[in-house]
């Protein structure tokens, strides 16, 4: 009996995984710079995916890219069959993929509750200004109570309750993390894009936030992407990693694989980093 060589058999094992994310061989320019050159990669369903490398790669710019803030010189972001290319934010977030930010992005002067109940209009069928005069539209009005509630579930799942009615600026650093995040969920996505979410965190805190990753993929049913700088996060959630230097794609594969990725290794180290350094963030 002929073995089949490894290569061969994770080449098929992934495969035989539904993709619902494919990004096909996009570049981006701005002027004479690449910011993005010729990156062609997919996410499959139901996976917690790392999108890694040195400051400076293009990452949270492939973000911008995915999720409509920017449209690319060339090339396709296709989202479960669907061209996602040159639709703006907020058409990209009805298709079902809703994302953080590396800086976070409240709504300050909004209580912890309005800033998840802003993230539910995007699914709002009713009109906002029906709810101006609840008494002439009692299905907007129930439509808006019932996004309260939900909302408030949200932050329950997610362990902020009993700050509900707090003004989010109000909140600690990790609790407004939590919410960004509960924010993007309110808006139903299929898809999760995380920018470095363990950003100005201790180390309990990222240990933490490791089983808090998987528990959101598998209570919400989410495909996830994540940018992240430290390598303890992505090591231990990512079962597939993608490497960025300069705009340009140096590396995939499992943890294991790109541990030992010499080309990752000269990436986040140097030239003269000994062979077999792991990359410990950036």
């Amino acid at each position: 009996m002929t073995a089949i060589p490894i290569s061969k058999q994770k080449s098929e094992q992934k495969s035989e995984q539904k993709i619902v994310l494919e990004i096909k061989d996009v570049t981006l320019r701005f002027g004479g710079l690449v910011a993005v050159g010729d990156l062609s990669m997919n996410v499959p369903e139901g996976s917690i995916t790392g999108l890694i490398g040195p400051n400076g790669a293009g990452k949270t710019t492939v973000f911008n890219v995915v999720t409509g803030f920017y449209k690319p010189t060339k090339g396709s972001v296709d989202f479960l069959g669907q061209r996602l290319t040159g639709l703006p934010p907020h058409k990209v977030c009805e298709a079902g993929l809703s994302r953080t930010f590396q800086n976070i992005r409240l709504f300050h002067n909004e209580t912890v509750l309005e800033n998840v109940m802003i993230g539910s209009y995007v699914r709002q069928r009713g009109k906002w200004w029906q709810n101006l005069v609840p008494f002439l539209f009692p299905a907007a009005a129930r439509e808006e109570r019932e996004i309260r509630a939900t909302s408030m579930e949200l932050l329950t799942h997610l362990g902020l309750a009993e700050q509900a009615h707090a003004i989010s600026s109000s909140l600690p650093y990790g609790a407004q993390r939590r919410l960004e995040i509960a924010r993007a969920l309110a808006t139903r996505p299929k898809f999760l894009l995380l920018d470095e979410p363990a950003a100005g965190m201790n180390p309990q805190e990222s240990v933490e936030l490791l089983n808090f990753i998987r528990k959101l993929r598998d209570d919400f049913d989410l495909t996830i992407l994540l940018i992240e700088h430290d390598m303890k996060v992505v090591m231990g959630v990512c079962e597939y990693i993608w490497v960025l230097d300069r705009g340009m794609l140096i590396a995939e594969g499992s943890p294991r694989d790109i541990r030992a990725n010499p080309q990752v290794i000269e990436a986040y180290l140097g030239k003269d980093a000994p062979a077999g350094d792991a990359p410990s963030g950036a």
